[in-house]
């Protein structure tokens, strides 16, 4: 029997057999430990990141009053994740959940980027 890890790693890798960035449309991809979640846009093509955040970024490190394991930590970093794309010029996205349910901190992340504007 598998472990969680490998699990949602096979999930993920299925996700990725259709899901590619463009440098027209990059994809937003997730990841969370149990203390921070992270999110990058990648485009797959030249293979480079072109914005990232996380919840250890200096500009959240202060506001996060309970960590950044939390699913407000996450709603800002989706919120800091969309400012920086639009900010690049970047308005359209593909969502990579990473292989991780659609709920929660991943949700959140997804919420606080689309209040900034990024569309998927």
């Amino acid at each position: 029997m598998r472990g969680k890890t490998s699990r949602r790693k096979v999930r993920h890798l299925r996700v990725r057999r259709k899901v590619s960035g463009t440098p027209e449309r990059p994809r937003l991809s997730v990841f969370r430990s149990l203390e921070h979640i992270y999110a990058q846009l990648i485009d797959d093509t030249k293979g480079v990141t072109l914005v990232s955040a996380s919840s250890l970024d200096p500009e959240l490190r202060g506001s996060l009053e309970s960590g950044g394991g939390t699913v407000d930590a996450a709603r800002e970093v989706g919120r800091l994740v969309g400012r920086k794309a639009v900010a690049c010029g970047i308005k359209r996205v593909v969502f990579d959940r990473g292989g991780y349910k659609f709920h929660g901190r991943v949700a959140a992340l997804a919420e606080g980027a689309r209040e900034e504007g990024l569309e998927f």
